[in-house]
């Protein structure tokens, strides 16, 4: 896992706590955000190495972060995948990339990424979910997620 990317669209909550956590571990880190670095707290700052779209659209960069990662994982609170969630899950499908979904009642999250990102040979991980303002908890998982699963592939 020394050699994995951390990929995200810089949006609160999911995406930016996955790049916090790269960052913290060293890790390379990128992405796509939507023009004007658009986010809902306001502009992602420049530390965070993300290109641009040439739009506004949040979903030119959530189909973007999912062409260019060999995969995705999405983070949840609630079990249901809904709005730009489910956005990221479809273009995923259509693109035939592997996605994993967890959510705060997932058992094993830690393992299930470990084994997902082993089993698809993950170098560039896409990191996807909910926004701060929908799902205040939402960060912590990712966190605790990408902690625990780092140190299963690390071991």
């Amino acid at each position: 896992m020394h050699g994995l990317q951390i990929i995200s669209g810089g949006q609160t909550g999911a995406d930016i706590h996955a790049l916090d956590w790269a960052i913290s571990k060293g890790l390379r880190h990128g992405g796509w955000c939507p023009r004007g670095r658009l986010a809902e707290d306001g502009p992602i700052p420049s530390r965070y190495e993300l290109r641009e779209t040439t739009t506004a659209d949040y979903l030119q960069r959530t189909q973007q972060n999912v062409q260019d990662s060999d995969g995705t994982v999405i983070f949840t609170v609630a079990r249901k995948l809904q709005g730009g969630t489910l956005a990221t899950a479809q273009f995923a499908l259509e693109s035939g990339k592997p996605c994993l979904h967890i959510h705060a009642k997932s058992t094993r999250a830690a393992q299930s990424l470990a084994h997902f990102i082993h089993k698809h040979s993950i170098r560039r991980l896409n990191v996807a979910g909910s926004r701060a303002s929908k799902e205040p908890g939402v960060g912590t998982l990712v966190h605790s997620t990408l902690e625990q699963a780092f140190n299963i592939l690390t071991a």
